[in-house]
């Protein structure tokens, strides 16, 4: 049993009035429900006790009152001279002194019973908020763990096809995580939350569940507000199927990590003048649906999960395998695809393929992928994919031209790349800077290094090679070693 005799009882009111009795126990019922009974006994000049429903005193003001408050809830005919009144979830039973009018009794019981009720509200929230919490912790868990279908189950939605992963920190993320929830609760009891909020120290993760259409952009302007108002560092994951939500989560984690505070950065890529933009959505979506046909669930996920993410071994720890399983369904994947997937250009290509939009129609005949130089015919006419390329490539002189599409023909290692160009790794290094600079892009994007791929080798001429790099002598353009 909790008691009353914890607290400090405030003295006797004396001729208090109604509005001062009442006041008096709402400054007390904000404190605790122990403070409440004691300051109602004290109000009243006598004692008073709560008993619950299964016949056991809560609260007692004095502790020595429990006894006689448990008899009196049981048997109330037989103690009229106290006030005893049932609620639903228990029985107030006030003793007044000789002092207290009924009239005040009254007032002090029927106050003290609203507060009661307000305060079990209160604690019912409180208590369906941690379950709320506790669903949205389980189901972000499930999603990262890459059980879709389980955490689908938990939900209780099958329209939910697709998530969008934000990550924001900051030393306020604690302020955000709490103005964020209120926002993004489901409007009611039964209904199923389509944004899911954990928070971990100062990372605040939130993930947007939607359909394959779903429209993102209330979401994504109401977590930049958030990042501006707490000064939060975030990053935002392109759309993804429910079962890739784990690559995802590290793409919203390296998006963050080149974000200013304050800001919410998305996955880098090409924006408008991105190729999600210039083919027609459902072209791209019919041609990446029979492009990726043969693959199955496994083996896709890997796929996806290496171009996403650059590595096998970021694959790995995102998909919760061993790195050397996800080579083997890669190497997998690459025989049912009838590809090299060590060719730059298939990457490029299966990069595009993954990050498409889904197919709305039935399912598609199979098609085998042609890895072939530049924009595929079958998504762009040549004139127009030229175009496109010729646009994005324009701020580049054809020297940071040729330097860039070598370094990208060798996966973007710098070290092979520079021995080609017979230049040294640190000005290869600041050549791909005035690249990114002059391009407004980040080339540690894989996929801004994917399209751009794809766009030198829509434009590239027969003399855009390393040996037809001008020479002008010192240490920058050196001669050509020999052998």
């Amino acid at each position: 049993m909790t008691t009353g005799a914890g607290a400090t009882a405030p003295t006797t009111p004396g001729r208090a009035t109604a509005y001062q009795v009442v006041r008096r126990l709402q400054r007390a019922a904000a404190h605790s429900e122990a403070r409440l009974i004691a300051e109602a006994a004290t109000l009243a000049g006598g004692w008073a006790v709560l008993v619950d429903r299964g016949g056991r005193a809560v609260q007692a003001h004095p502790v020595e009152a429990a006894s006689r408050g448990v008899r009196a809830a049981a048997h109330p005919l037989a103690h009229r001279h106290l006030a005893v009144r049932k609620t639903v979830d228990a029985t107030l039973v006030i003793a007044p002194g000789p002092a207290a009018s009924p009239t005040r009794t009254g007032l002090i019981q029927s106050a003290t019973i609203d507060l009661l009720r307000v305060r079990g509200v209160a604690r019912h929230a409180e208590e369906l908020h941690r379950q709320e919490q506790r669903q949205h912790r389980a189901v972000l868990a499930l999603l990262l763990a890459g059980q879709a279908r389980l955490a689908v189950g938990v939900l209780g939605c099958d329209a939910l096809s697709h998530a969008t992963v934000y990550r924001l920190s900051g030393e306020a993320a604690e302020a955000a995580y709490g103005d964020l929830w209120h926002r993004v609760r489901p409007p009611g009891p039964a209904a199923s939350p389509r944004t899911l909020v954990g928070l971990q120290g100062m990372d605040l993760t939130v993930v947007a569940l939607h359909g394959a259409e779903g429209d993102l952009h209330r979401r994504r302007d109401l977590l930049a507000r958030l990042a501006q108002r707490y000064r939060l560092t975030g990053g935002a994951s392109e759309p993804v199927l429910l079962d890739m939500a784990a690559t995802a989560w590290l793409e919203a984690s390296t998006a963050r990590s080149g974000a200013r505070a304050g800001h919410l950065a998305p996955t880098a890529g090409l924006g408008d003048q991105g190729l999600l933009h210039v083919i027609p959505s459902g072209r791209l979506a019919s041609w990446s649906a029979a492009v990726l046909r043969p693959l199955s669930g496994e083996q896709r996920k890997a796929l996806e999960a290496c171009l996403r993410s650059g590595s096998a071994a970021a694959a790995a720890s995102a998909l919760t395998v061993s790195e050397g399983t996800v080579r083997q369904r890669l190497r997998t994947a690459g025989s049912a695809l009838g590809v090299d997937l060590d060719d730059p250009s298939a990457q490029a290509l299966l990069l595009l393929a993954v990050r498409a939009p889904t197919a709305q129609t039935g399912p598609v005949p199979a098609r085998r992928l042609r890895v072939r130089p530049g924009v595929p015919g079958e998504l762009l006419s040549a004139e127009r994919a030229h175009r496109w390329a010729s646009a994005l490539l324009k701020p580049l002189d054809r020297p940071l031209r040729i330097a860039l599409r070598c370094w990208l023909l060798h996966r973007a290692r710098t070290a092979p790349a520079a021995a080609e160009l017979n230049l040294s790794r640190s000005t290869l290094t600041q050549w791909l800077a005035r690249c990114g600079r002059a391009l407004q892009l980040d080339l540690a994007s894989a996929a801004v290094r994917a399209e751009l791929h794809l766009a030198v080798e829509t434009v590239a001429g027969d003399d855009d090679v390393p040996e037809a790099l001008p020479r002008r002598g010192g240490r920058t353009y050196g001669a050509r070693r020999p052998g």
